[in-house]
């Protein structure tokens, strides 16, 4: 069931070598990484069958959002949503792709999968300086069954502008009752009390996180899950442990896998993309007794007026397919696929939006498939 990260990123890079924006088999691509694992993916199935490649690259949402907006790339994608006055000022559009999980991911001798439990609160203390060793009082008395080192934390997190940072630190400052001071954004300057370090992109995260003993960092769960990495379970904003799994059952991976995808459509079931301008949802700390607290979208986003009108369509094509044909692939790797209802109004927007530079004709016509 489970595809290897590794192995996607290499058979991506095997279909293209470096930005060719102009060829006709070629489509560009940049940003974030949280949605790197499953657009290999969906790259990969879509070149075989079409014979279109799909070149992306993941640098981090906010490189793609400067390569979107300097015309680099054909689209770009991002964890961190643009407001809709934003989106105008840019003339750009965007619109969800899928949803996944953000976890908190350590390092901890003894420890291993879904045995340590945190909240907001423990995780802003420790982001902020003021818990600095896995056995403080704080963190026992949360797991008093858990033997906790008297180890010092070494805190990973992101170095590059990032949509996954965003959506953490965004987290943070909702749930943590008021102990997270740093603010929100795709980069933070991090509390100085903070011993630790930065690595570029989920993947920099993963191996630092893998490599440093005491560590705690956060990833998007396919790469905790591809990397075996020791995942956190997290209280959510109505008191409850999750993903809910039984202990006994954390070794394995079919029922970790459908805790967490439960936890995350719990999360995303309310989301109300329809209505709310430029679709800008914000998935974190939702509340529901299943609800996994850092859920996140990732968002494509294109111009809205084409000067290259083919690329525009062929752009708007692979994500028809993504949504028509991409939900078992999404899925094999625990994130949500966008609901149907919601894919359909998408591509009615792209009709009513997605113009020809030269004769403001529309892009998008129903797909018959």
């Amino acid at each position: 069931m489970f595809l290897n990260v590794t192995r996607l990123i290499a058979v991506s890079l095997a279909l293209t070598s470096g930005f060719v924006a102009n060829a006709s088999n070629l489509i560009t691509g940049a940003g974030s990484t949280f949605i790197a694992p499953v657009l290999y993916k969906w790259s990969s199935d879509y070149n075989k069958e079409t014979k279109i490649k799909i070149n992306y690259q993941s640098t981090g949402s906010g490189a793609g959002l400067k390569q979107i907006e300097g015309n680099i790339v054909a689209f770009g994608a991002s964890d961190m949503p643009l407001k809709n006055e934003e989106l105008n000022s840019k003339s750009l559009f965007q619109f969800p792709a899928v949803i996944g999980g953000i976890v908190v991911v350590t390092n901890i001798e003894g420890i291993s999968k879904g045995q340590l439990v945190l909240d907001a609160k423990l995780i802003a203390e420790i982001y902020s300086g003021q818990i600095k060793k896995w056995d403080d009082k704080q963190i026992q008395d949360l797991n008093p069954d858990l033997k906790l080192p008297n180890k010092s934390i070494t805190v990973v997190y992101r170095s590059d502008a990032s949509g996954t940072t965003f959506n953490f630190t965004h987290y943070l400052e909702k749930a943590s009752l008021g102990v997270w001071k740093a603010g929100t954004g795709t980069a933070v300057s991090w509390p100085s009390g903070v011993t630790g370090f930065g690595g570029k992109g989920n993947e920099g995260v993963t191996s630092m996180v893998k490599r440093a003993p005491g560590s705690i960092g956060y990833v998007e769960y396919a790469y905790a899950l591809q990397n075996k990495l020791a995942w956190a379970r997290l209280k959510n904003a109505d008191g409850k442990v999750v993903p809910k799994i039984e202990l006994n059952d954390l070794d394995d991976p079919e029922k970790v896998s459908e805790a967490f995808k439960k936890s995350f459509q719990a999360a995303a079931i309310n989301a109300d993309w329809e209505s709310t301008p430029g679709m800008y949802v914000l998935l974190a700390n939702q509340k529901g007794e299943f609800t996994w607290p850092i859920t996140a979208s990732t968002f494509i986003l294109i111009h809205k007026n084409q000067e290259n009108v083919e690329t525009g369509k062929d752009v708007l094509k692979f994500f028809h397919y993504v949504f028509k044909h991409g939900a078992k692939s999404a899925e094999s790797l625990d994130y949500i696929p966008i609901p149907e209802k919601t894919y359909k109004f998408i591509e009615k927007k792209w009709s009513e939006e997605i113009k020809a530079s030269k004769d403001k004709s529309p892009l998008w016509v129903k797909q018959g498939t």
